[in-house]
Order: structure tokens, then sequence, then C-alpha cells
């Protein structure tokens, strides 16, 4: 038996293998399953854009908190006060920090 892979499947990597899909059913379209789900969606307008820049505070705190989940320490939510301290050093801290955590992979 040949295991199934979900890096075969590109945008559709979530789908149940096991799932069974009628001619017309409403997920995810008539055409079958993993049929260009994502061709539904217009391109974006950079007219439309919002205009909000986002605190350097928030950047770091962001930044952080993706770097962590990289590293394979996913933030648990009481953890968020500590990080939000932790962003509040200086940019070259966090900087250093996020460095040490790159090079712990």
């Amino acid at each position: 038996m040949t295991p199934w892979n979900s890096e075969t499947l590109g945008s559709c990597a979530f789908v149940d293998p096991y799932a069974v899909f009628s001619r017309d059913s409403v997920w995810p379209g008539a055409e079958g399953p993993c049929e260009d789900i994502d061709s539904h969606l217009p391109p974006p307008d950079p007219a439309r854009r919002l205009g909000y820049i986002l605190d350097p505070h928030d950047q770091r705190r962001l930044a952080l908190h993706a770097t962590l989940t990289a590293a394979g320490i996913p933030p648990m939510p009481e953890d968020r006060a500590v990080i939000d301290q932790i962003s509040a050093l200086p940019a070259d801290v966090n900087d250093v920090l996020q460095r040490w955590l790159h090079h712990a992979l």
C-alpha cells in the first residue's frame, strides 16, 4: 500500500484523501477537489490597500512571534506578556535574539 503524501497536492494540502466528491457537490466545486480553489478570489487592488503602518514595537513583536514559531517553540497564550516586554526592548536586542533563535535550528 502506498502511503498518502500531502506534498503532491499543491494548493490543496489539507484535503481529506478519503473524502468522496460527487460531480454536483457544492464544495470545492463542480470540477472536483483541488481544481484551483484559489482561482475564485480576485487579485488584490493596490489602490484599495490600507495605509496603516505598524509601530516598530508591534513589528518586533510579530517578528519575534514568527521566529519562535519557526524555531519550533510556538508561544503559548500566557507568553504574550513576556513577548510584549521583550519587544519593548531596543531593536538591536530583538535582532540578536532572533538571530540566536535562527541559529538554534
